[in-house]
């Protein structure tokens, strides 16, 4: 009989010390190494940047080839003396990585690709405010506005989304326009100007024309 107790006694100190151990938590080791984060890929640079070298030189080139003329035409037509020509547009870092994924987001529902950036040059009219009735900060001054293209048969064109969430091409719409004044022909666009058909968005079109950033002479020490 002792040796049943006994036996018994063993037993459950055994099944005791074993329950213990598995409930006991595995000790972390220390280390002063700080946790790993996932590497991103470097990024290499595009093949169309180019050398401050040839960045001064093409600025140098609009300073001698463009800027006095410029300067000269708007004097002969406005008798400003003042008037300084347009060196930059610039637009909100935040803001162009905004608008390159809305492009981005309203091509993917349209179901194309976008295939190029183009940037226009513009010029800002002479009066106060644009037909939407947003104020005309920079009057008479040079800017640039830019357009999405997608590639079609080949070549590419500047596209925007219809009412139908179909991708439409800027060109279908401006050369209507464009015929209705006569191939800008000022003795025949006061006859068809009540023809021409609007390219403001209509209907529920959505534009993918970006402009409207700041623009003006070169801030002091760029080049």
């Amino acid at each position: 009989m002792k040796n049943t107790y006994k036996s018994i006694a063993l037993f459950l100190g055994c099944t005791l010390v074993l329950l213990a151990s598995c409930q006991q938590k595995p000790k972390q080791e220390k280390t002063d190494d700080p946790p790993q984060q996932e590497e991103r890929e470097v990024v290499k640079p595009p093949k169309s940047i180019i050398s401050l070298e040839e960045s001064k030189e093409l600025y140098d080139n609009y300073t001698r080839n463009r800027v006095e003329s410029i300067k000269a035409f708007e004097l002969e037509m406005n008798d400003d003396e003042n008037f300084k020509v347009a060196r930059w547009s610039t637009y909100d870092f935040d803001e162009v990585k905004q608008y390159i994924a809305f492009v981005e987001q309203e091509a993917k529902k349209a179901k194309v690709d976008v295939t190029t950036l183009r940037f226009y040059f513009a010029n800002y009219p002479n009066k106060e405010k644009f037909p939407d009735g947003k104020k005309v900060v920079h009057p008479r001054q040079n800017s640039i506005f830019i357009v999405p293209t997608i590639n079609v048969d080949g070549q590419n064109f500047g596209f925007y989304i219809g009412a139908d969430g179909e991708a439409k091409l800027i060109k279908d719409k401006t050369q209507v326009y464009q015929k209705g004044l006569g191939e800008n022909n000022p003795k025949t666009q006061k006859a068809y100007a009540s023809f021409a058909p609007s390219l403001a968005p209509q209907g529920g079109d959505q534009s993918l024309t970006m402009n409207r950033g700041s623009s003006g002479p070169p801030p002091p020490g760029d080049f």
